[in-house]
């Protein structure tokens, strides 16, 4: 056990810790902040100061499609470590396979699905040839769609995309908030 001393008190750290990770679960599973304050005896000023600690990010979903991408690890390492909210990122390969694994009626309601799932985020960012980026930003009308043209379509090979580029946005998208 984890023991520190403080003054007269003696601590857990593991005690910290695991009620630490309780009040986060009771918050993730949708208990508001004064029912987990109220569960776990602590004040819920402290619950909002806890939160306020480790936030990341507040607001706005961000998305990210794109393809087809040459850098694809490296591009989707940045946005994890930026906590972008969904992303799907492929090589010119991976789209292919993706097409030809799936019929048609599969892929309609694949397509369908993920338009869906697009329209839930605040920000959109595509990554992708020019008609590609056109065919996005009149589907997610109620997005913020941030273009990022890797051509002209049709694109049939791997383009590099600059990753300082995508810091850039991430970072003004963050500011914009």
């Amino acid at each position: 056990m984890d023991i520190i001393r403080i003054q007269d008190k003696i601590i857990s750290r593991k005690k910290i810790y695991d009620s630490i990770a309780k009040i986060l679960q009771l918050r993730g599973l949708g208990y508001s902040q004064q029912e987990v304050a109220d569960k776990m005896s602590v004040d819920r000023t402290f619950i909002s100061r806890l939160e306020g600690i480790g936030e990341l990010r507040k607001g706005k979903t961000i998305a990210c499609i794109g393809f087809p991408i040459e850098n694809k690890t490296e591009i989707q390492a940045i946005m994890e470590k930026e906590g972008v909210d969904f992303i799907m990122l492929m090589t010119e390969e991976e789209r292919l396979d993706y097409v030809e694994q799936r019929s048609g009626k599969e892929m309609l309601n694949e397509l369908m699905d993920l338009i869906g799932q697009m329209q839930t985020f605040n920000t959109v960012i595509a990554i992708g040839s020019d008609n590609r980026i056109k065919l996005i930003q009149g589907l997610l009308l109620d997005s913020e769609v941030i273009s990022l043209e890797i051509g002209t379509s049709p694109i049939t090979d791997n383009r590099w995309v600059d990753p300082e580029e995508i810091s850039q946005v991430l970072a003004v998208i963050r500011t914009a908030r």
